[in-house]
């Protein structure tokens, strides 16, 4: 058993089925086969389904740390980021699973640990209906990009590169290759480097931190790598953007918006044609 040790942060709400999945796919395909020691920490939001009794019965050597309110996923993985003495940090929804093809996940910590240029890494995240989940490859969301793909250019166009830079399409994604953002439903990096960038922006309630984080990470003179050569599933819009509940499904999506907005305000303020867009943008998301 190597001496240094990993962390795999999971923040929780209102996700118990899914999150019970997540687990016992941990425990089956991951840590029989690390050669780290493993530690699980679960941040839950003060989810009122029966998560926290699920975690304390199912799985109680769980690290569970309960939050009074509902934080968002910055301040929920930041809680346990900076409670942390692990090594190695894995950050995952509660909506992952792991299968047969996640067993060698040890061989992203390798990469990161043998290259200190290697900031963050990814392994390849595939959908409940088995294509990849596009949002583990993305480059630098400018402006014009974040349109075309929003506007529908990038299923129109898939094999040209003006209309794909959102997502990448240009790259073999057969093959292990650097990029510009990856999700957060699955992130592995050093604790160190989370210091180095000060962990998540709290003001990211929800969508868009891990573009962020990526953009911070990057501006600290990190690299963001692929690597499909592992996979886990992602079961995707469970809830959130695609929910049947209208209500619910409004509200995300001004998070999902304004999100964008705060990503926009904070990188791109200095650029001009993004002060003379930005109310266009704000008067979208009005209107949502």
């Amino acid at each position: 058993m190597n001496t240094k040790f990993v962390e795999i942060i999971i923040v929780n709400y209102n996700s118990s089925f899914w999150l019970k999945k997540a687990l016992n796919s941990i425990y089956e395909y991951y840590v029989p086969y690390s050669k780290y020691s493993i530690l699980i920490t679960v941040v839950d939001n003060a989810s009122s389904d029966d998560s926290t009794e699920m975690i304390k019965k199912d799985f109680p050597q769980i690290n569970l740390i309960k939050s009074d309110t509902n934080v968002g996923f910055s301040a929920g993985n930041n809680i346990a980021l900076k409670k942390s003495n692990a090594d190695y940090i894995m950050l995952l929804n509660s909506d992952t699973e792991l299968t047969e093809k996640s067993k060698n996940l040890d061989t992203l910590i390798d990469i990161i640990e043998e290259d200190d240029r290697i900031g963050m890494i990814t392994p390849k995240l595939v959908l409940s209906n088995g294509q990849m989940d596009k949002a583990c490859h993305r480059g630098e969301p400018s402006i014009l990009d974040c349109f075309l793909y929003y506007a529908g250019f990038e299923k129109i166009f898939p094999n040209i590169k003006f209309f794909t830079h959102y997502h990448l399409l240009d790259k073999d994604l057969n093959t292990i290759h650097q990029v510009d953002a990856i999700t957060g439903a699955c992130m592995i990096t050093k604790l160190e480097y989370f210091k180095d960038v000060d962990f998540f922006d709290e003001r990211f309630f929800m969508y868009s931190e891990d573009m962020d984080l990526c953009r911070k990470y990057r501006e600290s003179g990190y690299k963001i790598l692929f690597n499909p050569t592992v996979e886990i599933i992602h079961h995707k819009y469970k809830s959130g953007l695609k929910s049947k509940n209208k209500k619910i499904s409004k509200n995300i999506k001004k998070h999902f918006y304004n999100s964008f907005l705060l990503y926009y305000d904070k990188w791109y303020n200095k650029k001009f044609y993004y002060k003379i867009l930005r109310p266009f943008f704000v008067l979208f998301i009005k209107f949502v």
